[in-house]
């Protein structure tokens, strides 16, 4: 198995391997996503809805027409010891039994979390569940969560943008929070590497997710579970979690992966390319996968 060069710093140009669309919380299509990768200039991009592929292959047949490299990929919600934990999974293969339990699990739980947080939020605000579900672009095979929730909000007038929101009513410290019901991120690691798949922690280090960050133990558990890799350039990773991120990478020989969260316009402030991943990470990404890579000629 190649292992990948760690870097020092975010690489200026790569892969933009965290990225979000109308088929979970994202505000535009996977070909908008690939279209505006290609417009930047972008080596490639990864598309991660949470919980499904179901954009997959819109985002395929938007790679082949703007002939820009695509990694398939999902970010999967999950615990580890009272923490949340987003893992990105890439390159598996989408057939496998446990992988698609896992899924529909997951959305099945989300929708019902959603609903009871509506129930609480609209005693004190004006929305329902039908304005909640005319936020949703892609029917049943959109993955339903806060951020629609939060459209609703805004639509309603009750907040400016879907920011605002997240920093009120529909926040994870507001008293209309219910947790996402995940299974346990070891778990999660686990069936990902029986899919054929690659696993890496998103935004590991960030302080504005959980009160209580994973410590490098519960890191290394999920790394005896078979983690591959940790996204240290995002956002929301101050510089001292960088460090002791890239440290850990050394220590145990972790792909280093950066990307945006991009949400689209109106979805995050996060810019597609702001944070990227180098090529020789993204091949050690490809090397490892089950299913081949979108490379147009």
């Amino acid at each position: 198995m190649t292992l990948a060069r760690i870097p020092d710093a975010p690489p200026s140009a790569g892969w933009d391997l965290h990225c979000h669309t109308v088929f979970s919380d994202g505000r535009q299509t996977p070909d908008d996503m690939v279209r505006e990768a290609y417009e930047c200039g972008l080596h490639g991009v990864a598309i991660a809805d949470h919980d499904t592929t179901a954009g997959w292959a819109d985002a395929v047949k938007a790679a082949e027409r703007y002939r820009l490299p695509l990694i398939r990929g999902t970010e999967v919600t999950a615990d580890a010891s009272g923490i949340s934990v987003h893992m990105l999974a890439y390159q598996y293969d989408p057939c496998d039994a446990r992988i698609v339990d896992l899924f529909a699990s997951l959305r099945a739980a989300r929708l019902a979390r959603t609903k009871r947080m509506v129930e609480l939020i609209a005693k004190d605000y004006p929305i329902t569940w039908d304005d909640v579900l005319a936020q949703i672009r892609e029917g049943d095979e959109t993955t339903v969560g806060r951020p629609h929730i939060a459209d609703a909000l805004v639509a309603a007038g009750a907040y400016p943008d879907r920011s605002a929101a997240f920093a009120g009513a529909v926040g994870s410290r507001s008293p209309y929070y219910i947790p996402t019901p995940s299974p346990d991120a070891a778990d999660v690691v686990r069936a990902v590497r029986q899919a054929g798949g690659v696993s890496v922690i998103a935004h590991a280090g960030d302080p504005s997710r959980n009160r209580r960050l994973l410590s490098d133990a519960d890191i290394e558990t999920l790394i005896d579970a078979g983690l591959d890799g940790l996204e240290v350039w995002h956002r929301g990773n101050p510089p001292q979690q960088r460090e002791r991120l890239l440290a850990l990478a050394r220590r145990h020989n972790l792909l280093v992966t950066g990307g945006s969260d991009w949400h689209g316009k109106g979805g995050k402030p996060n810019k597609l390319g702001e944070n990227l991943t180098d090529d020789d990470t993204v091949a050690c990404i490809i090397e490892r996968g089950a299913i081949p890579p979108i490379l147009p000629c």
